[in-house]
Parts: structure tokens; sequence; C-alpha cells
């Protein structure tokens, strides 16, 4: 008489398909996350930040105003340019002096949009960050 064995069922999970899963995702993502990050890189002042401390070099401050136009104030010289000459100068001046400052300045009825297309015009020039001018909140 032929006896059969009884086969136990086997509860553990095979996990190596689950791992190459894993690692084929892992590396979709380390090569598509730079792709979508967009926009500029802003470091934003806290609301209890102390004021930057001047420097030897003065900060280049470029403004927009309610009309859109782009200044370059260097020390007290200010004038009125177009964004591809607010650029070249801006890239002439930190080819200078790559540690001079450059501080974002404007005005209160600005459209964010005017803002942030003077920032690009800055990124794009080599600027490595950008800090935004504001005038201290007065106590009531």
């Amino acid at each position: 008489m032929y006896v059969r064995k009884r086969r136990r069922p086997v509860s553990e999970i095979n996990v190596v398909p689950y791992i190459d899963v894993m690692l084929v995702l892992l590396i979709i993502f380390m090569v598509t996350a730079p792709l979508i990050s967009q926009g500029v890189k802003v470091d934003l002042p806290k609301a209890s930040a102390n004021p930057i401390e001047q420097e030897d070099t003065p900060p280049l401050i470029a403004s927009v105003d309610v009309q859109g136009n782009y200044y370059l104030n260097v020390g007290d010289d200010q004038q009125v340019l177009e964004a591809d000459e607010l650029a070249a100068l801006v890239q002439a001046q930190l080819q200078k002096e790559p540690n001079t400052p450059v501080v974002v300045k404007g005005d209160g009825a600005v459209a964010y949009n005017e803002v942030i297309q003077l920032m690009v015009v800055l990124q794009k020039a080599g600027v490595p960050s950008v800090g935004l001018m504001t005038d201290p909140v007065e106590p009531d």
C-alpha cells in the first residue's frame, strides 16, 4: 500500500519580486526628481529675522516699480534698465566680485509676477541667492 505524505503549505512570502519593483521605482524617482523642481529658489526671511549685516562690498539692489521698470542700484547710482541689460550688469559685477550680495526691492503695489520675473532674470545672470528687502513693521 502506498502512503501519501501530506505536504504542509508554505507560509513564507517571497519578497524578491517586491525588492526588484522597489529598486526600479527608486531609480525612476531619482531620475525624475530633478526634472520636477521648477521655480526660483529664495530664502524667505523669518518674521523675527535680524537685519543683514553690511559687508565690505555694497549690495546690488535690483528694483521693480509699479510700471514694471527694472532698476539696478549700485551704491547711490540708479538707472532704468531692460531685463537683458540688468542681467549683463549683474553678471559683470559678480565676475568682478563674486561675494557681492544681491537684494530684490519691489514696490508694495507690484504684482507678484513682476517680482518673480525679476528674480528669474537674476537667476539667469548667475546669482546664487537673492535677499528680499522689506520695511520693518511699525508697532501700533
